[in-house]
């Protein structure tokens, strides 16, 4: 059979995983080490974060439980039988207008960066947050240099819809806010359903 003759995989993120190597699933609490890894690198050494001090196990563990108490996606990539990254999404402010609405974040590790794995994430998490009926995303890239992180995000359907200019200072230095929205199926043409 020729590759022409081959069916489509039915999930097209299936296709980009095993492309890239990798699978995504929920995280589960033994991830957790690696997590808290993955997000200590880049608290220390980038910008993506605005915490200066990386938050212990402990944090990170209560972190978690508080959006997955709530129903909400918390996902990582496994490669090598390794963790190569993570993504959730968390409400976007605590105020009742916005429950609508989530914020995501994606990390990846720094050996599995620029290899299709915060892709996977934020396309599965997308997904997710489509299926459980959410009508908007909010991404907030720290620093305005993140090229990548801003494409990434773009090229995953999230618009650029503001800046907040020199709003955070961290390696000595001002960082700016990029924010970028994608709206998740009827978006903003339909009233909820709640």
């Amino acid at each position: 059979m020729s590759l022409a003759d081959e069916p489509a995989p039915a999930d097209p993120r299936a296709a980009e995983a095993a492309a890239a190597g990798a699978s995504i699933r929920d995280a589960a609490e033994a991830d957790l080490p690696a997590i808290q890894a993955i997000y200590a690198h880049h608290v220390v050494h980038g910008s993506a974060s605005f915490e200066l001090e990386p938050p212990d196990l402990a944090e990170m563990t209560a972190r978690r439980a508080g959006l997955l108490a709530r129903g909400l996606p918390y996902l990582v990539a496994e490669r090598d039988g390794a963790v190569a990254g993570y993504c959730y999404a968390g409400p976007y402010r605590p105020r009742p207008a916005y429950r609508h609405t989530l914020e995501v974040s994606v990390y990846v590790a720094p050996d599995q960066a620029r290899r299709g794995i915060g892709r996977l994430l934020l396309g599965t998490l997308v997904a997710r947050c489509e299926a459980l009926g959410y009508r908007q995303l909010i991404a907030i890239v720290g620093d305005s240099a993140n090229a990548a992180s801003i494409g990434l995000h773009e090229a995953l359907g999230f618009r650029r819809t503001g800046l907040l200019a020199s709003v955070g200072w961290k390696h000595g230095r001002w960082l700016d806010s990029v924010f970028l929205q994608r709206a998740l199926g009827p978006g903003e043409t339909t009233p909820p359903q709640s």
